[in-house]
């Protein structure tokens, strides 16, 4: 494991632990297991993807790991701690959560990117720190290790751990997700916990069937076989599409990171693209057949420009899907998490999860929940119609270049070319009128809305996540004299920013293959780099593409502070093994810096940090 001196885990403490039984953990409770620390906020898409690559290893480690979900929030709803405990529910999370509301545990084990990881041996000490995904592999492979040693010093302890599951609420729905409007006026909903679609009657509550077994798998076959994970969007698709086609809608199947095909008529479901492998690649803008591309959470779906548009939020973009050609590609964004305008495949996104087309089908809604803010596709161009960034949000109505949102998951275009938003963790509706280029507030007192339905006769059904329901909106909400206007507090996210000199900075991303792994330019160079700044002015040199983990950046001292955008991979292939099997290690980091004199001349970030703490 190393030469350098080993470091002791700082204690874990926090406003409250979940999935305990109400008991505070201590690490001497800990003591003869190993421990992995995953440092997430119920937000970030990459951090639900580790919570997906724990699983297995959970399972198989069981009697010897215990793992401890550190949740340190972005954003200002992910405080709330009955927030925080609908999202530990509503994300499978099987493991004790402590809640880190201050960021304290953050600061340190010295986490600068969601998701971090750290490895506590069984005596206590940290021997591995990881950012960002892919590392299930290499984690097995260190635990492996770690078992040898530790079994071999009598310091391993095997037998159960400390989690305490909750108790099993009964409600119709549970966490659900997105609603489309059949043809017959029922609805159709994600019921993301419960790993299915369910059919409503039009009042919004009477369960008429159900779409899926109801538990997490990725079979296909009839309506009481078929298994989803997490779905989310659905889009149902045009008579003749469908006809073509062989089934009716297609369902963002997120968790799986597939697309999956549903005939209304009997329920069969099949699966239409992805290979259920998250995709780590590089950015292309060629058609591939649908069964053969990876794909990345996608969270919600839309019938647009003559095909499914994809809304792609694990990795920060759009993609397009072709149910008669069964093909897909990238249709916009770089998968640089940010915000910027321009030609779609130029422009940044962070997390888009919300899609809806305009009356006059010219143009795409997004909501972009990681940059809090509403965008739109028209013209081969993604514009903002209301957002400033990654760091900034708040519940403040008015002049849309004013007006700040709390990561928005959903969006539904009305007849008169306006927009309402489910305003997620304001727990508000929305609407922002491009006419008069304003922002009101609809309805609040909302838990999570996640998305919109709007029917004929021009209702509203918002579908209120946390409270397992679809609620319609009070008659005259979407009229001037029902919307109000909220001045409410404007938030930047309270990471701490990493100080950095004026002039020469070298900025080292630092990366260590997992163990039995080397790095593989079979296919070209095996690492890449892309740096990007905001505001742009920040970087006089060092921004671009290259081949290098470490650049020479010069920062520009007359502004005092940004945030760096760098977006690292590597590829491996493991060594010294006849079929041996390669990999892509990827991590996009928003680094906020704040320029000083004096300060550091030199930024590290771990790539993939099993290197010895």
């Amino acid at each position: 494991m190393g030469t350098t001196p080993r470091v002791r885990a700082p204690e874990l403490r926090g406003r409250q632990w979940l999935n305990t039984g109400g008991r505070e953990l201590k690490l001497s409770d800990l003591r003869g297991k190993i421990v992995i620390a995953d440092f997430w906020t119920f937000c970030c898409i990459n951090c639900l993807h580790i919570l997906d690559e724990l699983r297995p290893l959970e399972e198989k480690y069981g009697d010897v790991l215990v793992v401890i979900g550190v949740h340190s929030p972005k954003f200002e709803h992910e405080k709330d701690p009955a927030a925080l405990a609908a999202a530990v529910e509503r994300y499978g999370v099987h493991h004790p959560v402590l809640d880190d509301a201050e960021l304290d545990m953050w600061q340190q084990y010295a986490a600068r990117a969601w998701p971090t990881l750290s490895v506590i041996d069984p005596e206590g000490y940290v021997v591995a720190t990881m950012a960002g995904e892919g590392h299930a592999e290499g984690l097995a492979r260190l635990l492996d290790e770690l078992i040898d040693v530790h079994e071999t010093k009598g310091t391993l302890h095997r037998g159960d751990g400390p989690y305490v599951p909750p108790a099993e609420p009964e409600t119709t729905l549970r966490f659900p997700g997105k609603a489309v409007l059949l043809e017959n006026g029922n609805l159709l909903v994600s019921d993301s916990a419960r790993h299915s679609l369910a059919e409503l009657a039009g009042d919004g509550e009477t369960l008429l069937r159900r779409i899926g077994a109801g538990t997490r798998g990725r079979a296909d076959g009839p309506a009481g076989a078929a298994t989803f994970s997490e779905p989310q969007g659905l889009c149902l698709l045009p008579a003749h599409t469908a006809e073509v086609a062989g089934y009716d809608l297609v369902v963002a199947d997120t968790v799986n990171h597939l697309l999956r095909g549903v005939r209304l008529a009997d329920g069969e479901v099949v699966t239409i693209a992805g290979t259920g492998r998250q995709w780590r690649s590089t950015v292309d803008d060629h058609p591939h057949d649908a069964l053969s591309v990876d794909l990345s959470s996608p969270w919600d779906l839309a019938w647009y420009d003559d095909r499914v548009v994809v809304a792609m939020a694990g990795i920060h973009q759009l993609w397009w899907f072709d149910p008669v050609k069964r093909t897909a590609g990238m249709y916009a964004g770089t998968t640089v998490e940010a915000l910027r305008d321009g030609p779609l495949a130029e422009a940044w996104m962070a997390q888009p999860s919300g899609l809806s087309v305009s009356a006059d089908g010219l143009r795409l809604w997004v909501a972009d929940s990681e940059t809090s803010s509403v965008r739109y596709v028209e013209d081969g161009v993604l514009g903002t119609a209301v957002g400033q960034g990654l760091f900034d949000f708040g519940h403040v109505d008015g002049p849309a270049s004013q007006a700040l949102l709390q990561h928005p998951l959903g969006v539904c275009a009305l007849p008169d070319g306006s927009a309402l938003i489910a305003d997620t963790y304001n727990g508000a509706v929305r609407r922002f009128d491009p006419r008069s280029d304003r922002v009101s507030t609809v309805a609040d007192g909302l838990a999570e809305p996640s998305d919109l339905v709007l029917t004929p006769a021009g209702e509203v059904l918002v579908v209120e996540s946390a409270a397992h329901r679809l609620t319609r909106l009070a008659p005259g909400a979407l009229s001037a004299a029902g919307a109000s206007t909220v001045d409410g507090p404007r938030h930047r996210t309270e990471r701490r920013p990493t100080d950095v000199a004026a002039g020469e900075v070298t900025l080292d991303v630092i990366f260590t293959p997992a163990p039995g792994q080397k790095l593989d330019d079979t296919y070209g160079p095996s690492t890449r780099l892309v740096v990007s700044a905001s505001p742009p002015e920040l970087l006089v040199e060092g921004a671009g593409t290259g081949t290098g983990l470490s650049r020479r950046l010069v920062v520009d001292g007359t502004v005092p502070g940004g945030v760096l955008q760098v977006t690292a991979q590597a590829a491996t292939c493991d060594a010294d093994v006849e079929h041996a099997a390669c990999h892509l290690t990827r991590q996009d980091w928003g680094v906020p810096v704040r320029v000083v004199d004096g300060a550091a001349a030199r930024l590290p970030l771990v790539l993939r940090g099993l290197d010895d703490a």
